[in-house]
């Protein structure tokens, strides 16, 4: 067995390979490049599409979008972009970075410390600087 590349890396070098014959353009794409795309939406859309659209009782926008993050969370925060733009639109939907972490720091309990740990990476891409961080009110 002369191939040193470890399992991952040959199922990586597979999957490139097929978008390539696929759409070459997809050898270059950057998932952080199809975020533009999506700019954050007015507060008013997302109760709209996301809040009390289907009921007035319902639960509101910020709540709905702190529990897909939670979901993210659990899933392991793979899907950077979704995740990324979530965050984003929670804090339009008027939760604030505190919150945010708390609800990611909640799902440690549930999806283990690393799961935990790499949405908190992310949602700090997102956060005005230096919000978030621990110790600060």
């Amino acid at each position: 067995m002369s191939d040193t590349r470890t399992p991952f890396e040959i199922m990586m070098d597979q999957a490139q390979e097929l978008a390539r014959n696929f759409n070459p353009a997809l050898e270059s794409f950057d998932p952080k490049g199809f975020e533009k795309l999506w700019p954050t939406m007015p507060k008013d859309a997302m109760e709209f599409w996301f809040g009390k659209g289907m009921r007035k009782e319902g639960l509101d926008a910020r709540t709905r979008l702190l529990l897909t993050i939670a979901g993210l969370t659990m899933q392991g925060a793979q899907a950077e972009a979704p995740f990324r733009l979530t965050v984003r639109h929670a804090i339009e939907a008027g939760a604030t970075p505190e919150e945010i972490a708390e609800t990611i720091a909640q799902m440690s309990i549930f999806a283990g410390i690393p799961a935990m740990s790499r949405a908190m990476e992310l949602a700090r891409d997102v956060f005005p600087d230096g919000a978030g961080e621990e110790g600060e009110e």
